[in-house]
């Protein structure tokens, strides 16, 4: 089994909206994957509530049977949608994949 867990800390704003928007946005995506991609086996997203300056905004925590469907979701055309919006909204990303 493949843990995936991706943190980000978000922009204040960005796309016309507020961290806290983005936030509820970027889980629902990223929740949605769960019905699109077959590869994910679980999938959680969480927003923040530790107001500590060393708190990340969003995580994702997902599994996978293998590194091939980890891949396999990364490159699907569904994730990369999210992929982008992403990069526009977010400061900083921080990833830990490991083997369990």
């Amino acid at each position: 089994m493949i843990k995936h867990i991706v943190m980000w800390r978000l922009k204040d704003s960005a796309n016309g909206a507020s961290k806290e928007e983005n936030a509820k946005k970027l889980k629902s995506s990223l929740e949605s994957l769960k019905d699109k991609i077959s590869e994910i086996k679980h999938i959680e997203v969480g927003i923040n509530i530790n107001q500590s300056d060393a708190a990340f905004d969003v995580v994702l925590y997902s599994e996978f049977d293998s590194m091939n469907d980890l891949q396999a979701y990364q490159r699907h055309p569904e994730h990369m949608k999210i992929v982008g919006f992403v990069n526009e909204i977010r400061s900083e990303r921080a990833v830990v994949d490991y083997e369990s």
